[in-house]
């Protein structure tokens, strides 16, 4: 099977290789776009490997905690651009499906869009979201939620005017003297996006992955072959302070993690969501076809 268009689009938007590049990878590979990423980061073609392109698109996240702070939801509502998602009527529709969701027990996206609709039993939330569309003119989709419900507390932050949204879950009661700490952690997730909680959340494919990477990395530069398992060992640490959220240098004080900033306010937390919107969602096909199509009548 040939390479296409689509395959070396995903590639350069996951990895911000060049097109000539990740067509070579590609070539390389045989089309496996899993393999080619792992490819340009062994040659260092590659600023980062991620399991989902972070391309623009808009609409809000929405944050809905509980006044007792047991019950949250955090929800990414799509619109097709900016000017929309500024729209009082799109805010209130996000304001109105964000309520639905804290009243609803449904776990996936089309079985809320199937319930009957809060406000009016007599229209689905699916008929909802088409009147709006009708109403303000742009493909308006609910995208994911996540509810959590708890026995100890939830915090969150919403950044950017809903831009970028997150809840935490954190353990034992809530006290006032703790909501400073809460909102600094929840911050810090929004501005460095940990993608686990400690090492211990870190799947073993991904450990693996990362240790053949760095081993790669390590031939091609010609480093002796008996110390580069140590060599590994030490940039698998050092992965686990960028991943993991407990090790991870603090934002407002990069001298203390954010597990030592935690124990010092007594704090646990259990678990976190960070949406931020158009995570993984395509542009148009347009732009970069005519990227390639420049390139190419340069060669």
């Amino acid at each position: 099977m040939g390479v296409t268009m689509k395959d070396i689009k995903e590639l350069r938007s996951r990895t911000g290789a060049g097109v000539l590049d990740c067509k070579k990878a590609l070539n390389k590979v045989d089309g496996d776009i899993e393999a080619a990423v792992e490819f340009l980061r062994e040659k260092g073609m590659a600023a980062a490997a991620k399991k989902a392109g972070r391309v623009a698109a808009e609409g809000l996240v929405s944050l809905n905690i509980s006044d007792d702070r047991k019950k949250g939801v955090l929800v990414e509502v799509n619109s097709e651009t900016d000017f929309v998602a500024k729209n009082d009527n799109f805010q209130a529709l996000v304001n109105d499906i964000s309520e639905h969701l804290m009243q609803s027990e449904a776990d996936e996206v089309e079985a809320v869009e199937n319930e009957a609709w809060f406000k009016d039993d007599s229209e689905t939330v699916s008929e909802v979201i088409k009147a709006a569309i009708a109403n303000i003119g742009e493909n308006i989709n609910l995208r994911r939620f996540k509810r959590v419900e708890t026995d100890g507390y939830l915090f969150g932050y919403i950044h950017m005017g809903g831009k970028i949204g997150v809840l935490v879950e954190f353990a034992n009661e809530f006290t006032e003297e703790k909501a400073q700490t809460a909102k600094d952690v929840a911050m810090h997730i929004a501005a460095i996006n940990p993608e686990f909680l400690d090492r211990d959340s870190v799947d073993a494919e991904s450990i693996e992955k990362e240790k053949k990477i760095y081993k790669e990395q390590m031939l091609n530069e010609g480093k002796p072959e008996h110390i580069i398992d140590q060599i590994v060992e030490g940039k698998i640490n050092k992965y686990y302070t960028q991943v993991c959220l407990l090790e991870q240098p603090f934002v407002r004080d990069d001298d203390q993690t954010v597990a030592e900033i935690l124990e010092e306010n007594d704090m646990e937390v259990k678990q976190f969501t960070r949406f931020e919107i158009g995570e993984g969602i395509e542009k148009k096909e347009e732009d970069f076809a005519a990227e390639v199509a420049a390139m190419t009548k340069n060669q």
